[in-house]
């Protein structure tokens, strides 16, 4: 059977595996495009579990937002180099992943995993993506925000995707959401999240394990001081109370102005909106996390 240039294009576009795979598949499957795609289909599988213990350190982390600006998904997959993850292909591939999580409303990796992508899922969507790039590609990891009323989820991606941001902020007016002051407000606050990492919204959010190895620092730090107990808890308290507003986003000195705290910021934003702004949750994702 002649296995034409078309053929093989065809087989090349369905798969994305490179020209010499694909006119091989068809080849062995006489021209049966199917038959070759199911061949694919296996080898990128076993070519994936081959690289699965190879380390997957490098990668990008992408976002994807619903066109209604309401809910939004940030993404991290991890390969092997950092020459493909700076590659054009890889990059199309992740933003193709995120988008079909964003579509599929999941909320956990198995289920993302099994979502339909193509007439596959993405978990097999992946897998064939390993035999094109040739370096284990691992879906590491997703979460996503949703919007209920008026406001906005939006995204910030920093140093190509090394580190990735999404936030949701609400307003009270439809019209707040749409003007050019709460869009700036709302892109200066993932930059803001992007730069100074914080550990959660508001001080509930900090999680007690991080605020007790604090303060078990702090108490170290005192030993040998020789202050009674109760005075030593009270300049605890203090020193807690200086990291709460380095790590509570609310807290937080807003990074274009060191002096106002984002709880300000807000409040400020708020006033001059004539509107009630709240910042409702973030995700801040750094690579390899």
């Amino acid at each position: 059977i002649m296995i034409t240039a078309s053929l093989v294009k065809e087989l090349r576009e369905k798969t994305g595996v490179a020209m010499m795979e694909c006119k091989n598949a068809l080849k062995e499957t006489e021209g049966d495009i199917d038959a070759a795609i199911k061949i694919l289909r296996e080898r990128g599988e076993a070519k994936a579990e081959k690289k699965a213990s190879r380390d997957a350190n490098e990668g990008i982390i992408v976002a994807a937002l619903a066109e209604s600006g309401k809910s939004g998904v940030l993404v991290e997959i991890n390969c092997e180099t950092d020459f493909v993850a700076k590659n054009e292909n890889f990059q199309a591939f992740v933003g193709e992943v995120a988008a079909t999580v964003l579509a599929g409303n999941v909320t956990d990796l198995e289920a993302a995993k099994a979502l339909p992508k193509g007439d596959e899922t993405l978990e097999g969507f992946i897998k064939t993506k390993v035999l094109e790039m040739g370096e284990n590609l691992q879906f590491r990891r997703f979460d996503r925000l949703t919007l209920n009323g008026e406001g906005a989820v939006a995204s910030y991606i920093h140093l190509g995707g090394k580190v990735g941001v999404l936030i949701e902020v609400s307003a009270e007016k439809a019209e707040t959401a749409s003007s050019e002051t709460f869009k700036d407000l709302v892109k200066d606050l993932t930059l803001h999240i992007a730069a100074t990492s914080p550990a959660g919204l508001k001080r509930e959010d900090i999680s007690a394990e991080l605020v007790e190895s604090e303060k078990d620092i702090f108490r170290k730090q005192m030993e040998g001081a020789g202050k009674p107990a109760d005075i030593l808890e009270k300049i605890i308290e203090g020193k807690l109370g200086k990291f709460y507003s380095e790590r509570c986003l609310l807290e937080q000195g807003f990074v274009k102005d060191p002096d106002t705290s984002v709880k300000s910021l807000l409040e400020a934003k708020g006033k001059e909106l004539g509107d009630t702004i709240t910042v409702n949750s973030f995700l801040r994702f750094g690579l390899g996390e």
